[in-house]
């Protein structure tokens, strides 16, 4: 087996900031060579909100996931999301004028180059151009038009935009983490990679990834995407009610929606009562199980309401547009009893629980398998599918793939240290890859470097 396709998946969350290392086995499923998880200090609602932090505990996460898979790492694909993350539908189209030549790559270049020459409002940018089906000359609802003949080739796009200093700021505190941005995509596009099902897609379905800051809706449709929102609401928000409502410290709140926590207050007694102990000496406080689910029961209410609107607002209950595939429900949020039940009950729509172990080999841990690793793994199999991978010389030692003479020692930074960590924390692209004509590179590679360097020069 050759040990030259790694990839690093890195999910700056608002709870946690998750990196895996892996690599494709033999069976084509993903090894797991080291996993680095940290709390994520600086993130609100799926945006950077202090800088130093996030860095911080971006590398806290990085070191662990290097000290247990010993490679050395250069660049991640990213993922990206927040409250400031919106799409819109527009559709555009090119002349050719050589019809009678067949439509390549390039062509679809400038087509797309085109779509994001659009105005946007100020300070705003397009993140990501998302073709949904083209038609060439009179021949409509076409999905890979390369290859055949035409004067005029046109296309509807989903075209998702940010906010620009939240997606300059999320580069930066990669770069000043010493890891080189390989690639960044929308965080449900990842989870919905991990946890969906190929026939799921074509059939019609709505991936709803509830996560601490946001909650994050992907609707697919003939296998492309349709319509994407966030909400800007989450699991924190879910902690801060119970918080609020049994007049509790934040840290008691999440300990009691994880252990006692259900959507559902029907599958709750009044006499199921459960003691908190009091702060410094005090008595403890009793709170019934009824009390608690009904605090829930309002907010994760308020959650699914707000996204069975935007599936409303794109139109599944039309012929063409129904999802016949129903809902998948993955993030953290996806973990809370009775929340499946629920989603059924509001929406009349089959429903379960998306889990990322499918993509998995099979020796790896079991808490990988959690709906709260779907982005990771999601974004961590965008760089094993992509061209964007390592390719250094690794070898296995011990049972894990290490660079060739080469080891990993991580050390604790300080904000003085991120030059001297930037310098450290990276492996040299192989002689072969800087050899890559840049004009064999597809579209979405060219964009990609163009998108870095806008980074680089926004810093």
């Amino acid at each position: 087996m050759e040990y030259n396709e790694i990839s690093v998946g890195l999910d700056i969350g608002t709870t946690k900031i998750v990196a895996l290392i892996g690599r494709k086995n033999e069976y084509g499923k993903i090894e797991i060579l080291g996993t680095g998880k940290a709390k994520s200090l600086g993130v609100h609602r799926g945006v950077v909100s202090n800088i130093t932090q996030t860095i911080q505990s971006i590398q806290e996460a990085v070191d662990e996931a290097v000290v247990v898979s010993k490679v050395k790492i250069k660049s991640a694909v990213v993922g990206i999301a927040g409250q400031h993350i919106r799409s819109i539908q527009h559709s555009d189209y090119i002349t050719r004028p050589n019809a009678d030549e067949v439509i390549t790559d390039d062509d679809i270049e400038r087509l797309i180059n085109q779509v994001r020459k659009l105005v946007m409002l100020p300070g705003e940018e397009i993140v990501h151009v998302l073709p949904q089906e083209y038609k060439v000359d009179s021949q409509p609802e076409i999905k890979e038009p390369v290859g055949m003949f035409g004067g005029r080739v046109e296309a509807k796009f989903h075209v998702v935009l940010g906010q620009t200093g939240s997606i300059n700021n999320v580069g930066k505190c990669i770069k000043s983490a010493g890891i080189d941005l390989a690639d960044i995509t929308l965080e449900p596009l990842a989870s919905a990679d991990a946890v969906l099902s190929q026939e799921e897609k074509e059939a019609g379905v709505a991936l709803i990834d509830i996560g601490g800051g946001t909650t994050d809706l992907a609707i697919f449709k003939d296998g492309i995407i349709r319509h994407t929102a966030v909400i800007p609401f989450g699991g924190n928000v879910i902690t801060e009610d119970i918080k609020e409502g049994c007049s509790i410290i934040e840290k008691q709140a999440e300990s009691l929606k994880i252990k006692f926590g259900s959507a559902w207050p029907g599958e709750n007694k009044e006499n199921e009562i459960v003691s908190i102990p009091g702060l410094r000496g005090r008595d403890p406080k009793e709170i019934t199980l009824k009390t608690l689910s009904k605090i829930i029961h309002s907010r994760v209410m308020e959650i699914i309401e707000q996204v069975f609107k935007e599936i409303k607002n794109y139109g599944h209950e039309e012929p063409k547009k129904k999802l016949i595939a129903g809902i998948v429900l993955t993030g953290g949020g996806a973990q809370l009893k009775h929340i499946k039940q629920l989603v059924e009950y509001v929406t009349g729509m089959d429903t379960r629980i998306g889990y990322p172990n499918e993509h998995l080999a099979g020796d790896s841990d079991e808490a990988l398998s959690s709906p709260i690793f779907a982005t990771s793994v999601g974004l961590l199999m965008k760089g094993l599918n992509s061209k964007n991978k390592y390719s250094g010389d690794f070898v296995e030692v011990d049972g894990k793939v290490v660079e060739n003479d080469v080891r990993f020692e991580p050390k604790i930074t300080t904000e003085l240290e991120h030059e001297e960590k930037a310098k450290e924390v990276v492996v040299a692209a192989t002689k072969e890859e800087e050899k890559v004509d840049s004009n064999k590179k597809n579209f979405m590679e060219r964009w990609f470097d163009k998108f870095k360097d806008f980074l680089d020069k926004a810093e």
